[in-house]
């Protein structure tokens, strides 16, 4: 999460706030009709550790408890996040004497994800590149993008990003990588972003824009469903829109492992490193992006 820090001219960054709006006719299930809990598989993808515990986390534990296979595919090892502990400023990527672009960082925040899977009892994860998630001739390791904020408080892209971050790399390759991933596991549903990418990170973008090409890669083939994690509430929006009312508590201590990134300042708020309070929501909403709900 995060990059560049804020410019004195630069409003809060803004997030768009969980589950506050609910459509007339929103379903209550990311599953398709007749597909038991106990028969389906899941599988969501992220960019970087601590986003698939701060955005979905509740979905993820609750269509866990309820027996699904859930399954998460991280696009990143979130190498340009800020750190928040001082014992562990010196893994930030631009920290004076890091010469390692972050790699250090990124192996931590690894071993938090693995703590939140646990919690979320989720029991398969690959990040893009590796296993049944890489391709012949492309990369087996994308690093974070980073990012930077505007001056009106929205996430932009990040001008230093690396030549090997996953938004300066091919988004077809990335795409052909994850319509693999999908061979393998077999969903029926996929969770990815909306095309806002939730707050606008442009890896958030990306990870979406290469979810989508991989349904189109797989065709016929395709799992039943794709969902995007609802940003801002559009009442306009005719897409189907689904409203899960999932495990707070589960959600709560999955983000408490990501220690590097998240501070836990009470049962129902929390902060990232730029200190802005953000409400730990249970209802998670989407929408459909593929198939019919």
């Amino acid at each position: 999460m995060k990059t560049t820090p804020l410019g004195e001219n630069t409003e809060v960054p803004y997030y768009p706030e969980q589950g506050t709006q609910v459509s007339d006719d929103a379903v209550y299930s990311l599953l398709p009709e007749g597909l038991n809990s106990e028969d389906a598989r899941v599988l969501f993808v992220h960019a970087h550790p601590d986003d698939e515990s701060t955005s979905t986390g509740a979905t993820m534990g609750h269509l866990a408890a309820a027996g699904a296979q859930v399954s998460l595919l991280t696009a990143t090892r979130g190498e340009m996040g800020e750190v928040i502990p001082e014992d562990l400023k010196h893994l930030e990527a631009w920290h004076p004497g890091t010469t390692d672009r972050g790699v250090g960082l990124g192996r931590v925040r690894e071993q938090e994800l693995t703590e939140a899977l646990e919690v979320l009892g989720v029991k398969h994860h690959e990040y893009l590149g590796q296993g049944s998630a890489h391709v012949e001739g492309a990369p087996e390791l994308y690093r974070d993008s980073g990012m930077a904020w505007g001056a009106d408080g929205r996430a932009t892209a990040n001008p230093d990003a690396a030549d090997d971050c996953l938004t300066k790399l091919s988004a077809e390759a990335q795409a052909q990588a994850v319509a693999q991933h999908i061979r393998t596991l077999e969903p029926q549903v996929v969770v990815t972003y909306d095309n806002g990418g939730g707050y606008g990170h442009p890896d958030h973008v990306r990870t979406h824009e290469v979810v989508v090409r991989a349904f189109e890669l797989l065709g016929a083939d395709a799992p039943a469903l794709l969902w995007g994690l609802e940003g801002d509430f559009d009442a306009q929006d005719a897409r189907v829109q689904a409203v899960i009312r999932g495990d707070h508590s589960r959600k709560r201590e999955a983000m408490r492992a990501h220690v590097t990134q998240v501070i836990i300042i009470s049962d129902d708020i929390f902060e990232f490193s730029n200190r802005v309070p953000q409400k730990i929501s249970a209802t998670e909403t989407y929408r459909l992006l593929a198939g019919k709900g």
